[in-house]
């Protein structure tokens, strides 16, 4: 007997499946789907979730410098000739940074390879490509996702029957961060 359902799918349609329901639950919350996928949702989700608690605050901050471009009052870089070729004009600039130590790191690393990268899109639809944010679903995790579930022991995700589908009289549920 196998450890997991087969969902009817080959094994890399089946993981395919997964890790986008797995990273849609994670974005947004919630999702709808059959009962069947949604337990297998929850078995990988809420070992992401342990996984991101567990590292959530394994990090060391560090100051380095950084080269800025100066900027003019229009947001355009400033440039000035060096030796006749157009040079754009740095600043240094101390910047503190968040620096992963190894096992978040590798935490970080077994997140990315579930989760599929997210873009957002702004909702108004204009302009989509210069507008689109990708979203670092790892640091989701950390800084949003494991905060609320700190002093939880298991247990993060709730699924909620909804009845047949009318198609093909599949059970739907909804799965839910809690």
């Amino acid at each position: 007997m196998a450890g997991y359902r087969k969902l009817g799918r080959t094994s890399s349609q089946r993981k395919a499946l997964l890790r986008n329901q797995v990273t849609n639950l994670l974005y947004h919350g919630k999702i709808k789907t059959t009962e069947a996928k949604a337990k297998e949702i929850r078995r990988i989700a809420e070992k992401l979730i342990t996984l991101a608690i567990k590292e959530k605050d394994n990090f060391e901050e560090v100051t380095v410098k950084a080269k800025v471009a100066k900027k003019d009052s229009e947001g355009r870089r400033i440039k000035e000739v060096v030796n006749g070729k157009k040079v754009t004009v740095f600043d240094e600039v101390d910047k503190t940074i968040k620096k992963d130590l190894p096992s978040r790191l590798n935490a970080r690393r077994k997140m990315l390879s579930v989760l599929y990268p997210v873009t957002e899109v702004p909702a108004d639809g204009r302009k989509k490509r210069s507008n689109t944010k990708v979203v670092d679903m790892p640091k989701k995790m950390f800084e949003e996702i494991a905060p609320k579930y700190v002093g939880r022991p298991g247990g993060y995700t709730r699924i909620v029957k909804l009845g047949a589908r009318r198609g093909d009289g599949a059970e739907e549920v909804i799965i839910e961060l809690i």
